[in-house]
């Protein structure tokens, strides 16, 4: 462990960055929080090398030395997930704000000052920065169709921007003990994120240009996916068990939902799921459908068309429908192998569920 910033001033920001094997990514990540206008005298970087072995250790190692006072650096043995290493930092954080930073991703110069000024100058809580996407990754952006001083939890897209990827206000963190749940090895940020902008006095948005770079890697080696369908479904249910935590029943927790069965639960089926064995696409198929059966009531028909039948037929638990589904949306091939058409595919979805009986809701 390096040391960071003197503890008994304390710097106007900590941000935290978890890492596990980002290189060449890392580099740039760190080189952006060196570069900030903001000045190393009112930040600090707790930087939690989670096991990697790429030489992301020694690259962390490098910048503390080069950058005495700014990084804070510890080293743990790999714990399967984000959640640890961001639990950590927050231990060792002593900023009235703190950030998340992604260690394949990178900001601005200007992006603390201008975050740090804006939430004191509003009095936020949680403040989000605008995103921009680098290399396919995909960003929200309704909630960054304006700066704002104040936005709501439902009606200007913050349901649809989850990640961690914030300014939060370190003390609202401290009083409700809010932290990430470690047994999540995926989606760990979005229960953090809810609980905070929930009890969060207000919410605000700087996004006259973007200040975060958000990196999907090129080899897709982020930890969201990587991770297998079945922990990303157990790892859903989560996310649904935390909105019926903190929203209590009607149009917000509905909000939450919606944004739930769109993205997490519609991707457990995309190409991956035709490749698993047919016993876990199956229970793939009935966790699915015990979430739809407990949340999907009016929901399910404001999905698009694409989603909704997606989502129908593994409520019905037709893993064979989908399969081919997902298959002819790969593109032309699978009608070459095939032969089948359009036509064909359309009889076989609207056929019987030939599979499952979907369970149902646990009690």
């Amino acid at each position: 462990m390096t040391p960071g910033p003197d503890p008994g001033t304390g710097p106007d920001v900590s941000v935290v960055v978890p890492v596990y094997n980002t290189m060449p990514y890392l580099t740039r990540c760190l080189s952006s929080l060196v570069e900030q206008t903001i000045g190393q005298r009112r930040m600090e970087v707790v930087v939690v090398d989670d096991g990697s072995t790429d030489g992301s250790t020694e690259e962390t190692e490098r910048f503390a030395a080069l950058h005495p006072g700014l990084f804070t650096t510890l080293r743990q043995p790999n714990s399967g997930g984000p959640a640890a290493p961001c639990n950590l930092g927050l231990e060792l954080a002593g900023g009235r704000y703190v950030f998340f930073l992604g260690a394949d991703d990178h900001l601005s110069p200007e992006a603390l000052e201008r975050m740090v000024t804006m939430a004191d100058n509003c009095r936020s809580d949680v403040l989000l920065c605008k995103m921009l996407p680098i290399g396919e990754r995909t960003v929200p952006t309704g909630v960054f169709s304006r700066s704002a001083s104040a936005i709501r939890l439902v009606g200007d897209g913050l349901p649809w921007a989850l990640s961690n990827t914030k300014l939060f206000r370190r003390s609202l963190i401290e009083e409700h003990g809010i932290r990430y749940d470690e047994t999540m090895p995926a989606f760990s940020d979005q229960p953090f994120v809810l609980e905070a902008c929930v009890r969060a006095a207000r919410i605000s948005v700087l996004a006259d240009k973007p200040h975060y770079f958000a990196v999907r890697r090129a080899d897709s080696s982020n930890i969201t996916y990587q991770a297998p369908p079945m922990v990303r479904l157990r790892c859903a249910e989560r996310l649904f068990e935390t909105t019926c935590r903190f929203l209590p029943p009607g149009p917000l927790r509905d909000a939450f939902h919606k944004r739930h069965f769109h993205v997490e639960l519609f991707q457990l089926f995309d190409t991956d799921f035709t490749a698993l064995p047919d016993d876990e696409r199956e229970a793939v198929c009935t966790g699915a459908a015990r979430l739809i059966s407990t949340h999907g009531d009016g929901i399910l028909e404001r999905l698009d068309p694409r989603r909704r039948r997606t989502l129908e037929l593994a409520w019905r638990g037709d893993a064979d429908a989908l399969c081919a589904e997902i298959s002819a949306d790969a593109g032309p091939a699978w009608r070459a192998v095939t032969g089948s058409g359009a036509s064909a595919l359309v009889r076989w979805l609207r056929a019987p569920a030939r599979r499952l009986t979907p369970l149902p809701p646990e009690s």
